[in-house]
Formats: structure tokens, sequence, C-alpha cells
């Protein structure tokens, strides 16, 4: 049966953060102009029968869970997905250009000409995508090359942040050479935390607990380059104490709406709910981290477009950011679109005009992996019993690590599968989502069982 839908769209009323735009030469920051906002209303211009149709790139659940909703659309006529996954194949035409390939998507989105390209991965943001199809007079979501460095660069981050007054953990230092990485480790406490630059696939951050740690992650980095260019330069900053949780805005550079989630659960899960924060929780990360990020990045000439990711420590002292991802995060997108009953071709088109608000609702994705994920995992499983869980009432299976041979569907990568179930509450959401995933077998395969036991912890700042 389909996942029972939600009763409310978005509605308007979220606060307006103001914003003026100006250019900027930094030595970080080349001469910048403002990146060219596709207005939703120009999306859905013409008759209320018009088709439309959009390009989604990427291949994993995050992607699963956008083509999934958009297909829901009625406006949409055609979804294409690149590469796209097994699941996905059920819902959209995949096809076979990777992520990364910035040439061959730029060339089959001209070929195609789809009405809206939606970019899930942070690889072809950083490498210009979004810039290279407005370039082409196509809409698309998802930030210029300039706005996505805040995940290209953790250092650029840091110094934005440092700038702003946006509270983050204490810098150490930055390095590009290791003699002088090293020779900083003797003058900092411990734990410390060590940042590689640049994207390194997740695994960039170490928390070390002493010197010599620090060193070998520093050495794996910069010297044996394990990393490639994303560990050309390190950072060295404060270890923050805490409970981490997630909070993603969708703006258009001036306006914005929250989709929070719930505490960090190292991509093994996700789960999301009103009764997560507390309306005073919420007023203290909006006044002193989102609406200070979009005044900074105005401030320094930068209009950002599309999905922001603020990973936040909840300190003894309140809210402190870690990280910023240029897009959705995976599986926090499942959770939230589950939760979610509007047009999300439409809202997307808009860019953020309204506001996320569903109903009263909770939602969970617990994510099925292969054995030995993050570390060395065997692909190529034949997976079963899909059909039992399809047959369950506010289930949905993303797929994120999936591919057809034959009749049969085996496993691909790490992360295989998101269960991702609604409830009216979370103990329901969550008994849902568990049932569904004892029914599915693969050899090797493994899921964390307490996905949002520390739900509640995150209800207000200091705690």
């Amino acid at each position: 049966m389909a996942m029972k839908r939600c009763a409310r769209a978005f509605s308007c009323g979220h606060g307006i953060v103001e914003a003026s735009l100006r250019r900027v030469n930094r030595a970080a920051l080349t001469p910048v102009e403002a990146a060219t906002i596709v207005k939703g209303e120009h999306f859905f211009e013409g008759t209320q029968d018009e088709s439309v149709k959009i390009l989604v790139i990427g291949g994993g659940g995050r992607e699963h869970a956008l083509v999934w909703k958009l297909r829901e659309s009625p406006r949409v006529e055609k979804i294409w997905c690149a590469p796209g996954n097994g699941g996905i194949a059920e819902d959209a035409t995949c096809l076979p250009i990777e992520a990364g390939d910035v040439d061959g998507l730029v060339a089959i989105a001209e070929k195609l000409r789809p009405d809206l390209t939606v970019i899930g991965p942070e690889l072809p943001l950083v490498n210009g995508l979004s810039d290279a199809l407005r370039a082409r007079s196509l809409n698309v979501i998802g930030p210029s090359q300039i706005a996505a460095q805040l995940e290209g660069s953790k250092i650029f981050t840091k110094h934005f942040l440092q700038r702003h007054s946006i509270p983050t953990a204490k810098l150490y230092g930055e390095f590009s050479a290791p003699a002088e990485a090293y020779a900083a480790l003797a003058d900092v406490p411990y734990p410390i935390v060590v940042k590689a630059d640049g994207l390194c696939a997740g695994k960039g951050v170490l928390l070390a607990q002493s010197a010599s740690e620090a060193k070998d992650f520093i050495t794996r980095a910069m010297l044996i380059q394990e990393f490639g260019a994303g560990g050309k330069q390190v950072m060295l900053e404060e270890t923050l104490e805490g409970d981490e949780l997630s909070f993603i805005i969708v703006t258009d550079g001036e306006k914005y709406a929250d989709g929070d989630l719930g505490p960090n659960t190292g991509g093994m899960g996700a789960y999301s709910t009103d009764a997560l924060m507390s309306l005073e929780l919420r007023t203290v990360i909006e006044q002193t981290i989102v609406e200070p990020t979009l005044h900074g990045l105005a401030a320094d000439g930068i209009r950002y477009q599309g999905f922001l990711f603020i990973g936040l420590m909840l300190t003894k002292d309140g809210p402190s950011v870690l990280e910023f991802n240029c897009r959705l995060g995976d599986p926090e997108t499942q959770a939230i679109l589950a939760r979610a009953d509007f047009d999300l071709a439409e809202e997307l088109a808009n860019l953020a005009s309204r506001r996320f608000q569903p109903e009263a609702w909770a939602s969970v994705c617990i994510a099925i992996t292969s054995g030995g994920y993050p570390g060395r995992f065997e692909i190529g499983r034949i997976i079963r019993g899909l059909t039992d869980v399809s047959e369950n009432t506010g289930v949905k299976v993303l797929h994120a690590g999936t591919r057809r041979q034959g009749d049969v569907l085996i496993t691909s990568g790490g992360r295989v599968l998101g269960v991702t179930a609604i409830g009216d509450t979370l103990d329901i959401a969550l008994a849902r989502a568990y049932e569904s995933a004892a029914k599915i077998r693969f050899d090797g395969m493994h899921y964390r069982t307490d996905i949002g036991r520390s739900a509640g912890r995150a209800k207000s700042a200091g705690d």
C-alpha cells in the first residue's frame, strides 16, 4: 500500500531575512557576481495542466527520496536520474553518467533540456555544475561553486564563521606543510579535532586522543595523500562536547524555510518529529546561526540558492557550528520528505517561498548496510523480502546502493537501503520501520537498533 500522506502543504509565515549583495575580492574569494536565482513563478508559467520534466543528479538514498516525492506531482511528466540506482529505476529513467562528471552532465542536460535540475550530492556542486547549467539558461536547484565552498573547504568555512561572529570551535591552526602541522601538535590540548580541508568522502575528520593519532592522520592526508586533493591542507580545532543536531534550510538567498531534524546517528539512520526541538532552541539557532549565516553570505557577495545543511553541537554554552553541507543530507532527506505532503516539484521551483510545515507526524529512516560498512564491505548480495515490506502501511523503502542484475536486485554499495516510515508518534514510526527492516534479507546485512532512543534530549540549548 502507498505511504499514508500528511494533510498540510507549506504555509507562509517564517521570518524574512533581508539581505543586500555587493561584490567582494578576498584571497580565498575571487570576484563574485551574485548567482542567478531561478524564480518559481517562471517555472510554472502557462496553463495549469502543462507538464514538466526534471533531471535529478545522484544515485543514493537521498536521490531516491527526491525522485519518489517528485514523481507524486501531477505536473511531472518525466524524471531522469544520473546515474540513479536499482530502486530509482522503478520511478525514473536512469542515465549512465556519474555525478562527478560535470562535462557529461552538462552535455546530457543540454540535450534533454529539463525544466528543472535538482543536484543531490556535493561533488558536482563544488565542481561548478550549477553554474554551468545556469549559464545555459537551465533552471537548477543548488548553490554556485563559490557558495559550495562552505562544504568544499573547511578552512574557508572556518574563516567565514569567524568573520561573521557565528559560534564555532576555536581554531588552533591551519597548515599547508606537514612539518608545520606536526610542530603544532605539541602546543594544543587533547583530544583535538583534525580536519582535512577539502572533500574526503566523509573520512576527512578525526577526533584525535593523542599527538601520535593526530600525526598519523596528518601523514595520511598530506604525505600519503590518502584523501587526494582534499588533504593538501589540514586544520586543528577545539573539541566540542554535547549532542549533535542537524538543521536544514532551503533558501533563495533572502528567505529561508527550515526542515530541522534530530541528533546525528553517523549515517546509519535519522528521525524527524515536531517534538524534537523546543521553540527556545529553534529561536536560538535561527538568531545566532541561520540568520547571521545568510547575512554573512550576502555581505561577502555570495547569493546562496538551494539547501544548506548545518551540523551543530549543542554545547553548554549554546549551539555551535560543526560544519556546513551545501545539499540535503543522507539519510536526513528520507526522514524529512516522508513527513511532508506537498508538490515537491512546485516547491523546489518556488525556491522556498513557502515554509516546510507538515502535520505533527513523526518519521524515521533506518539505514540497512552491507556487512563491514563503513570499512571494507562486499557487494553483489541478492536482496530478498522487499515485496513483503511493500505491503506495510506507512513504509517506503528507498534505495541507496542497489542495482538490477537480471530479475533480481543486488547490493552495490555500503549503505544499501533506507527503510523509511511515518506515524502519529515517533514510537509508532520506529515500530513500523523496524518491523519492515526485519523482513529484508541479504548476506551480511546490518542496521542499528537504537535509532530514535535519544529523542527528546535535544530540546533546549545548553542542557
